[in-house]
Parts: C-alpha cells; structure tokens; sequence
C-alpha cells in the first residue's frame, strides 16, 4: 500500500511540474509572431519537444528530490538500505519506449518536412543574391531591390544563390531558413500570411560584417503588391533609357556595383575570391588552373567567364565560387 502511495504521489508530481514546467518556458516568448504557412507545423513540432523537454525534466527531477527527502536515512537508522541488482523487465521498458518516442519524432518531423516543402504550381518566382554584406532581390518583371516585397497568401519561390561564400537566409518569423551555397541555387518556399515589416539576416557567418547583413522584408496584400510591382517596372524601363546615353565605362561600374561583382573582384589588383580585373581584358595567355591559358583576354572569353564561369577558372582560384549570370 505504501508502494502504491509513493507511485501516486511521484506521479501527480511529475504532471505537476510538467505543466509548471512548460507554462513557464512558452511564457518566454522563444518563438517571434508566426507570420507565413510553414510557421504552423513548425510551431506545432516546437511546442511537443517543449513538452516532452518539461515532462523528461520532471521526470528526473522529481524523482530524485523526492527519493532524497523521503527515502532519506532517518535518525536512528543504522542499517543497510535494500540490495537492488536491477530489473530486467524495467530496463526493457526504458529502452523500447524511448526508441519508441524517437522513432515517432522522426515519422511527424518528416511529415512536417513534407507540409512545409509542399510546393504550388503557381508561386512567385524571385531570384535571391547574397554577398559581402548584403542581399539583393530579382523579380520576373527584370528590377531588382534591396527591399524582398511578397504579397501576402500567395506562395513564393525564393532561388538562391551566394557570389562569394556560405550565407543563410532566415527570417525568423517565417521559422525557415535555407543556406545559400556558391555554385550551387538552392531553394526555399514561403507563404508569408501576416502582413507587416520584418527583417532577413544572415545565419551563417560570413565574414568581418555578418551581424550587419540585413533586409527589410515587407509583406503587402496582393493589391498592394501588384502596385509596387507597377511602380518599381515604371522605375526600371526609366533607368534603362537614361542608362542607354551613358558611356559604356559608366554603365559598367554601376553592373559592377549593383551586380555584387565588387565583392569577389577588385580593380586594383588585389587577389579577392576571383580575379582582379585590372589590366585583365587584352592580356595575353592568361593562365587557367588546369594548366592551359587562354591566348587572349577578349569579350568572348568574357562573356563565357559569366555566363559558364566553370568552364575556363583562373590560376590560383577554385571552381564553383561564382554563379552563371546566364
């Protein structure tokens, strides 16, 4: 009977302070607003890890205090305690049941997976560009912004590229990131439903300046959008026009700028994570790092070093650090 008391009450215990436990975690805010589709299931998994966490937690908690104060040597007590070798049955149960729980954890964590990678045939396309120390954002339309605008209820293809090293795009209260890889496009799927302002950092160090690799991301209703849309296109065919009577050096520099070329090639001759481009064009045997050159430094040679920039790399420089500007 004393054995039946001792169980009820570990046990009311436990519950107790599982309860107490994970009131007081999720009364910390750990998690921002949820503002796009994937956020649910997301928030979904994270609130059942909170709760298993606060029920191990009292679990081991509980029973050790409990079993300090109550199985505690009494005065007077001078005996031994009971001789324990183990218990078979109970050593099967702790080891099938957590085997058990992860095995679940794994089969909801991969459904979870499936609902937050689901993919819609008609999702907005936008080209995601990461550099040293910033982020530039390509629509269908041909501008480009600095600004990532989605309308909100409407899924958005992000494809992602990095024209220098490891970046990882992440808005917290979208709760998915992805990491951008250089030579590679990797993608990311978001519906933003909750419209507002909110930022895209950079998970991934990526330098002296990591910490200041930030982005305003605005999400808009779909009218709203379409008008931004409006505007930015009316904003870029006038550039365009005004860019046509520039010299051919001018709009150059402002590709090279706006492009994020400057962040892997200098002008000055210093070695970057690609080539400098001073006194590059018209030099002749250029040397490649399979050991051929290239006789001379033309506009073809050029063109194909953007478009197919694995085809010829430089001497001293790897493969895979630069994306196709195809």
């Amino acid at each position: 009977m004393r054995n039946v008391r001792h169980i009820v009450t570990i046990t009311a215990l436990i519950l107790l302070s599982t309860y107490l436990t994970y009131i007081g975690l999720t009364s910390l805010g750990l998690m921002p607003v949820a503002a796009s589709a994937q956020a649910g299931p997301i928030d979904w998994l994270f609130d059942l890890h909170v709760i298993m966490m606060s029920f191990l937690f009292s679990l081991i908690t509980v029973i050790m205090v409990y079993s300090l104060v109550v199985f505690r040597r009494k005065p007077g007590e001078t005996g031994d305690g009971a001789h324990i070798e183990g218990n078979t049955k109970l050593e099967i149960f702790w080891t099938l049941l957590p085997l058990v729980v992860v095995i679940w954890f794994g089969i909801i964590g991969a459904d979870n997976l499936r609902q937050v990678r689901a993919v819609d045939p008609n999702a907005l396309e936008v080209r995601v560009i990461g550099f040293q120390w910033s982020w530039r954002f390509e629509y269908p339309q041909g501008f480009s912004s600095n600004t990532l605008y989605l309308p909100a209820n409407k899924q958005v293809l992000l494809k992602m590229e990095s024209i220098d090293v490891l970046h990882s795009f992440w808005v917290p209260e979208f709760r998915i990131k992805q990491d951008l890889v250089p030579g590679r496009v990797t993608e990311l799927r978001i519906t933003p439903t909750l419209e507002g302002e909110y930022q895209v950092l950079c998970a991934e160090i990526c330098g002296t300046s990591h910490a200041y690799m930030v982005s305003p991301v605005v999400v808009v209703s779909q009218i709203a959008y379409e008008a931004w849309v409006a505007d930015q296109v009316v904003a870029y065919e006038a550039e365009l026009q005004a860019s046509a009577g520039q010299p051919d050096a001018a709009r150059g520099e402002k590709l090279y700028t706006e492009a994020g070329c400057k962040a892997c090639h200098s002008l000055d001759g210093t070695a970057g994570v690609g080539p400098s481009w001073k006194g590059l064009f018209g030099q002749e045997n250029h040397p490649l790092a399979d050991g051929s050159v290239v006789a001379l430094v033309d506009e073809e040679y050029l063109q194909e070093s953007i478009i197919a920039p694995n085809n010829k790399i430089a001497l001293g420089f790897n493969a895979n650090a630069m994306p196709s500007f195809s």
